[in-house]
Order: C-alpha cells, then sequence, then structure tokens
C-alpha cells in the first residue's frame, strides 16, 4: 500500500488517502498504524480518507488466503492474528472516512466498518463471505456488523456470505452517503474538507463521545458523559469565537484551541 496526500488550495488542510493496491491483501498494520499515528499528530491534517483501487472495483477484496491457508490453531492464537488491525481507526482522534468502490469483502469490509463513516460508490458490494472459507469474521464482522446493521441482517450475512450493495447498505445503516463511482473520492475529499474546516477540539469530542457508546453501561451514563464533554468545551477559544460569529452573522475562523 502507498500513502498519497493531496493538498488543499488552503494551507491549513490536508488530506491523507491510504491507497491499497487492487486485488492484493492488506498491507502491514504496523506500517499502516505508524503512518496514520504520524498523520493525527500533524496540526495540518484535519481528517484522513481510506479508498481503494484506482480503477474503483477494490476497496479492499481481504486478506491473502493463500498465506492464511497453512496456518494452525497454535499460529492463529500465538500471534493474536488480526488484533493488530483492532485499534487502528479508534486509537486515532481525527476522522477517518471510508471511501469505498467496488468490493469491500471480508477483511475489507470489517477495514471500512473500522473507520468512523462510510460513503460509499454506486458500485459497492459489502460482505462477510468467510463462512465459504469454513472460517468466520476475525476483525470485528460479527461485532460490528451487528452494530452498524442489526442482528438479523449481520446475521444472514455471515451465515449465507451475500453481499449488499450500495444501496441496501444505505438503506441499513451501513454507509452515509452514495454518489457515483467516478466522482466517490473527490465527494470524500470534499466531505474531509467540511470535517477540517470545524474546531477540531469539537471534532475530537464528538469522535470520541459517539465511540464511547459501546463502552459505557446505559444511556444515562453516556449522557452524563457527553454532557461533560460539552462543559468543557465552552474552556476553549472556538466556543468563543463560533457562538461570536454566529451572532455577527459571519463564518467563524477557528484556531483549534
Amino acid at each position: 500500500a502507498s500513502v498519497r496526500r493531496k493538498r488543499d488550495a488552503i494551507p491549513s488542510f490536508e488530506f491523507t488517502i491510504w491507497k491499497y493496491n487492487e486485488y492484493t491483501h492488506f498491507c502491514s498494520p504496523r506500517r499502516n498504524a505508524v503512518a496514520a499515528t504520524a498523520m493525527d499528530k500533524d496540526n495540518d491534517i484535519g481528517c484522513l480518507v481510506v479508498t481503494g483501487s484506482s480503477n474503483n472495483k477494490f476497496f479492499a477484496a481481504g486478506a491473502d488466503i493463500s498465506k492464511m491457508s497453512s496456518k494452525s490453531f497454535t499460529d492463529a492464537y500465538k500471534t493474536d492474528m488480526f488484533a493488530q488491525w483492532q485499534n487502528i481507526a479508534s486509537d486515532i482522534q481525527k476522522p477517518i472516512i471510508a471511501a469505498v468502490n467496488g468490493y469491500a469483502l471480508g477483511g475489507g469490509c470489517e477495514l471500512a466498518m473500522m473507520c468512523d463513516t462510510i460513503l460509499a460508490g454506486d458500485n459497492a458490494q459489502f460482505g462477510q463471505p468467510e463462512i465459504n472459507l469454513g472460517i468466520i469474521p476475525g476483525a470485528g464482522g460479527t461485532q460490528r456488523l451487528t452494530h452498524a446493521v442489526g442482528k438479523s441482517k449481520a446475521m444472514y450475512m455471515c451465515l449465507t456470505g451475500e453481499h449488499i450493495g450500495a444501496e441496501e447498505a444505505l438503506q441499513a445503516g451501513l454507509v452515509s452517503k452514495i454518489f457515483p463511482s467516478d466522482t466517490l473520492v473527490e465527494e470524500a475529499v470534499r466531505v474531509g474538507h467540511t470535517i477540517a474546516s470545524k474546531s477540531r477540539i469539537s471534532v475530537q469530542m464528538i469522535k470520541e463521545s459517539i465511540n464511547a457508546v459501546d463502552d459505557l453501561s446505559g444511556l444515562q451514563n453516556g449522557l452524563k458523559y457527553e454532557r461533560r464533554l460539552f462543559h468543557s468545551l465552552f474552556a476553549t477559544q472556538d466556543q468563543k469565537e463560533g457562538m461570536k460569529a454566529f451572532l455577527e452573522k459571519r463564518k467563524p475562523n477557528f484556531q483549534h484551541k
């Protein structure tokens, strides 16, 4: 996998697109984690976009089966296979957009679900076909998919191995929006631009609060957690600027402080 950076005309905005080579297995999770961590610390970057092959046929078609087929239980267990992937997105404070064109199957679907939101091309296909290989999803397919689409649909997809298209994924709540496949990356970068133009502190807290939903027990705990984050933003310069700009009927000039 290679990393390509696209700079916006506004110097303070930078968008990073992780390019996944077509027909290939995942690149090194350690390499990706190091790259993502470096981008997370870069103050010129406000949002990350993950996408796939340049011909729009694949987002990521899953792990390399030829390298997995000979592994034993001991190999899989001792190395805690796929554990390295689990927190790549959640450990990054900046939002990560998955721009999915073509096939996002198996680990590819799991990778997309690790991101904070999924934008799909109209040719996107999502699925967890591991059942056809005599295994089950191992990087969040049974867990994140159930949170996204509900038990019944997740059960159906994982038990049958059937794919769903972009429209069905949108109706199920797996993706946020659909765009024509040839303009998807451009639209994803545009959305990234919109997010990066907001107060970075508020953006970070929104991601933190929403991701905490699964970790907090009960609605009341979640509401209290959200409220405390809300209260804390009144200590920031961006809150003062945002409200002042609203009252003065102008665009805010956030300094991310």
